[in-house]
């Protein structure tokens, strides 16, 4: 599900805003008579994992809140070239003025959940969880992870006040992987305290004792390649959980998910995720 502090109709309203600006949908306006009505399909034109219908069900609902929507696909279904996906009928100028940023949306959250779906899949029998990362849109993190859920993946921390990831920035300032550590289980965090669990990344073989002496309740196994990755694993001996991330791929996902790590991360799923093709057309 979306996160619940995510404000869906303040999202609409301003997407909105953003397309009509202060004079409305001219070209309909002079266009189409006031009271024509119109109906019409969304379907999918590509090979997809549908995600955010129901938002994009939100922006015809705004402007015309009469409209009728009927559903034919659900979010994380994959479906073929040609599926209808909803079929919206109401006030022909609402329901184009208000086309685009439902299109907008539903096609970049289905294209992240097609991208998902096709890392899953390419893990598929290894164990491993795929992660999305914190590398999203501004305004959009909801959305994205909501979408990346639709694929099939798990959602990693979705601000900075729930999850404890002590990255190589925080290491260099506080002296090294054991002090940044010390820090974070001093201030109360960290499992055995009843806290956030502290994450730390490490890119070296020999940052993994100290970080596990110092109390991290998991790794991040930052930029390493497969052997080191394998090397990694063994030395944490399942101690605590392992985290592999990085400039991670489509063609690389599974060697690295076969490494033996708990989770891959990959920061692609949100930031590099191709739109999926989706009209509208006149029913």
């Amino acid at each position: 599900m979306i996160d619940p502090a995510f404000d869906l109709a303040a999202f609409v309203a301003a997407t909105l805003a953003e397309d009509l600006g202060s004079g409305g949908d001219v070209t309909s306006a002079a266009v189409i008579p006031a009271g024509a009505q119109l109906t019409a399909a969304i379907a999918s034109r590509d090979d997809i994992v549908v995600a955010g219908l129901d938002v994009a069900a939100a922006f015809f609902g705004e402007l015309d809140p009469a409209v009728e929507v009927e559903r034919f696909a659900v979010d994380g279904t994959r479906v073929a070239p040609g599926t209808t996906l909803l079929r919206i009928t109401g006030n022909a100028r609402a329901l184009l003025a208000a086309e685009r940023s439902a299109l907008n949306t539903v096609q970049h959250l289905s294209g992240i959940a097609t991208l998902t779906r096709a890392y899953v899949d390419a893990m598929a029998g290894t164990g491993a969880v795929l992660l999305d990362t914190r590398k999203t849109l501004p305004g959009l993190r909801a959305l994205e992870k909501y979408a990346v859920t639709c694929g099939g993946g798990t959602n990693h921390r979705l601000r900075l006040d729930d999850g404890v990831l002590i990255k190589d920035n925080h290491v260099a300032i506080a002296g090294g992987v054991a002090p940044a550590v010390h820090a974070a289980v001093t201030a109360g965090l960290g499992i055995a305290a009843g806290g956030l669990p502290i994450v730390v990344e490490v890119d070296r073989l020999d940052q993994i004792a100290p970080a596990l002496a110092a109390g991290a309740d998991r790794l991040l196994l930052d930029n390493m390649d497969v052997a080191t990755l394998r090397a990694a694993v063994a030395l944490v001996a399942g101690r605590v959980p392992t985290e592999a991330s990085g400039g991670v791929r489509l063609d690389t996902v599974r060697a690295i998910a076969e490494t033996g790590v708990t989770f891959v991360s990959v920061g692609r799923l949100t930031q590099s995720a191709p739109a999926a093709d989706i009209g509208l057309d006149y029913a």
